[in-house]
């Protein structure tokens, strides 16, 4: 179980991307302050980015403590539902992507700002989707 939840924290963070940034700058506080005994005791020296402190984690998971793995468990579940909004927003503004944000360079919050510009002229259901997903507020 505890591996399950590690590795989907991983797999999670690592598809995170674009308008979710400060949502997951929120969710690695929350970490760091549940997961500061783990963190400072078996992961101290351990360099931030590319996964390297979840997988320490991960390699400590017998140590870990409940609270560290209920926050873990959360956050996993919040970058889940993150991930899944992405998806249908991403599905349903890909003909308004393709048409009024080709040459722009994906990440950063570069493509929905593309499209805020080009709110508009944007069809229905990718406004409908951003409104839906909180990625876009009227």
């Amino acid at each position: 179980m505890r591996k399950t939840i590690i590795g989907s924290m991983v797999v999670a963070a690592v598809l995170l991307i674009g308008g979710q940034a400060k949502a997951a700058d929120s969710l690695a506080d929350s970490l760091k302050k549940a997961c500061n005994k783990e963190l400072t005791t078996f992961c101290k020296g351990v360099p931030e980015g590319e996964g390297r402190i979840l997988a320490c984690l991960y390699a400590f998971e017998d140590k870990v403590s409940d609270k560290c793995m209920y926050a873990l468990y959360d956050a996993s579940a919040q970058l889940k539902d993150a991930i899944v909004a992405l998806d249908y927003a991403a599905t349903q503004c890909k003909d308004d992507l393709q048409k009024f944000c080709a040459n722009v360079q994906p990440g950063e919050g570069r493509a929905l700002a593309c499209i805020q510009k080009n709110q508009k002229s944007a069809s229905q259901p990718c406004k409908d989707a951003l409104q839906q997903t909180g990625l876009w507020k009227k």
